[in-house]
């Protein structure tokens, strides 16, 4: 039980900084939310369930353009679907004892810096680790969704506008350090460009809504680029690598 309470210490610390980050962060995607007409109860709602600014964004643009349910929750899958990798690699940290509800927990509230030190620990992961810095980073979040709505409907239209391109620079933010890094996921990002240009521009596909073009390129070229470009693992010889090793190719990769 001590061991429990340490590592939940140890998690409520390290994501102090996430959790600031996130604040700041979803107060931008509130704006958007609110132009998008939700409330500050279902932003913080929306937030608290879904813990992704891509997957959010996707959805309040859904919701903006009037689309079905069904194509929220295809376009929600998609944006989202990197979770489910995370996920599985973060379960292989896991003592092979660790309970299947701790393990969905730690599942349902992964995020990139979430994953990013729960991977980073050395030796086995105890969930309760993760579960300190899921307490203060996720209700951050959703709390900064809350008051981007508020923000949204008392300050005045020139500011909100002005606060959207926030999102926009997070965006930009998350993409050129991975271009600079890899001439492939560089030149990834200059064919996703390009096809959703053209693809706008042909009137074939005027019947579908924005995001629903958006998740089928984004299938469609991440999946070509699988195909194309796998990342090779570094076993040695064949063999199968050790926890260390196993953990410093995940978190590389990550």
């Amino acid at each position: 039980m001590s061991n429990n309470k340490t590592a939940f210490a140890d998690g409520l610390r390290d994501g102090i900084p996430i959790a600031a980050g996130y604040f700041a962060v979803a107060f931008s995607l509130g704006i958007v939310a609110k132009k998008a007409g939700l409330t500050p109860f279902q932003g913080f709602l929306s937030s608290i369930l879904n813990h992704a600014s891509a997957g959010e964004y996707a959805e309040f643009t859904v919701i903006s353009a009037g689309a079905p349910y069904l194509e929220m929750a295809f376009v929600i899958l998609i944006t989202n679907m990197r979770y489910l990798l995370m996920s599985c690699a973060l379960s292989q940290k896991f003592d092979s004892a660790t309970r299947y509800g701790h393990r969905l927990l730690v599942g349902f509230g992964i995020t990139d810096e979430i994953f990013g030190i729960s991977i980073g620990k050395p030796g086995p992961l105890n969930p309760f680790y993760t579960y300190g810095a899921m307490t203060i980073a996720l209700p951050s979040w959703a709390f900064g969704t809350a008051m981007g709505v508020v923000a949204g409907n008392v300050l005045p239209v020139s500011l909100v506008s002005a606060l959207s391109v926030a999102l926009y620079g997070m965006f930009i933010a998350i993409i050129i350090p991975a271009a600079k890094a890899s001439r492939i996921v560089g030149g990834v990002v200059l064919v996703s460009f390009l096809a959703s240009f053209i693809v706008s521009r042909i009137p074939l596909f005027d019947r579908l809504s924005d995001s629903m073009k958006i998740s089928l390129l984004t299938v469609l070229i991440a999946g070509a680029a699988a195909i194309l470009f796998p990342i090779k693992e570094k076993d040695g010889a064949g063999s199968a690598p050790d926890t260390d090793q196993k953990t410093e190719v995940t978190g590389h990769d990550a």
